[in-house]
């Protein structure tokens, strides 16, 4: 999907991001350490400054995700990195193993900015979500969480996909303030051939 606030990126480099992906967690595999990334050795939209969400699926199941909602590196060196942390520093799997690289299929997400988005209460909120198309940033005091678009995949209820974004920053799926900050993001996105 293109992002309101970013260039779409041609077939060729988001095939050249996927294969630094899937390089980057193979670099790992056999050297023990992060590969080398030079941002100038690729396309210019690459060498930009972008933020990625790198999603690792194995037979159709999540087997990690990780990534930043804001830009601060090159994007080519952001989906390395992201690859790699989504392959051996996800918490909620244990690192990735040589036996599992060649199940793996890659999914790449590159953000757009992020905006506020100006509500009233919760119905007012619920009422300017977009399913399938916005991902969302939910703040509150310390408490933080996002949504990714295609999460609307599996929560397609705006109702209960807010309720969720709600559980993932570690409140109540019935908590409300009104000092909470809600911004939308939208994503290109697009994943190796399975």
């Amino acid at each position: 999907m293109k992002s309101e606030t970013t260039n779409e990126l041609s077939l060729q480099q988001q095939q050249q991001l996927l294969k630094v992906a899937r390089e980057s967690i193979q670099y790992q595999l056999r050297h023990g350490h992060a590969m080398p990334v030079d941002a100038d050795a690729y396309d210019a939209p690459l060498q930009q400054q972008g933020g990625s969400f790198v999603t690792l699926n194995k037979k159709g199941a999540l087997r990690g995700c990780i990534g930043t909602l804001q830009p601060y590196q090159p994007l080519v060196n952001d989906v390395a990195e992201h690859a790699r942390a989504a392959a051996f520093s996800d918490p909620r799997f244990p690192p990735l193993g040589l036996d599992e690289f060649a199940n793996i299929v890659i999914s790449i997400s590159v953000l757009g900015r992020p905006n506020a988005i100006s509500f009233s209460d919760e119905e007012d909120l619920i009422t300017q979500l977009r399913p399938s198309q916005d991902g969302l940033i939910f703040e509150e005091g310390g408490a933080r969480g996002t949504f990714l678009p295609s999460v609307w995949e599996s929560l397609p209820e705006p109702r209960q996909f807010l309720q969720q974004l709600k559980r993932k920053a570690g409140l109540p799926t019935d908590y409300w303030s009104d000092s909470l900050k809600i911004s939308r993001y939208t994503t290109q996105s697009f994943s190796e051939k399975v």
